[in-house]
């Protein structure tokens, strides 16, 4: 299994953040009731004011990656990547 680079990748999908929560027309407020987080996390990651945590970062991977709508872009974004699918598969 190679090393993830967790800060990259949460990094990635935070900067991003706003871009695939609206690609799918989701409120901060639904994203976070389907993320199981508070929509505070969700404004204070989108707006830099707090970093995004490996346990949220997944919770939201999955989320985008399920919804066609997003699951190309993640790639594109650098925020899922072979190395990461390995990951999960190793972890599951």
């Amino acid at each position: 299994m190679k090393n993830i680079n967790k800060e990259q990748l949460t990094a990635n999908m935070a900067d991003n953040l706003p871009v695939l929560r609206a690609k799918l027309g989701l409120t901060q407020e639904e994203l976070s009731i389907l993320a199981g987080i508070s929509r505070h996390t969700v404004i204070s990651v989108e707006s830099k004011k707090r970093e995004l945590s490996w346990s949220t970062f997944l919770a939201l991977a999955f989320i985008f990656a399920n919804n066609e709508a997003t699951t190309s872009l993640l790639n594109i974004l650098g925020i899922l990547n072979e190395d990461l699918y390995e990951y999960i598969k190793v972890v599951r």
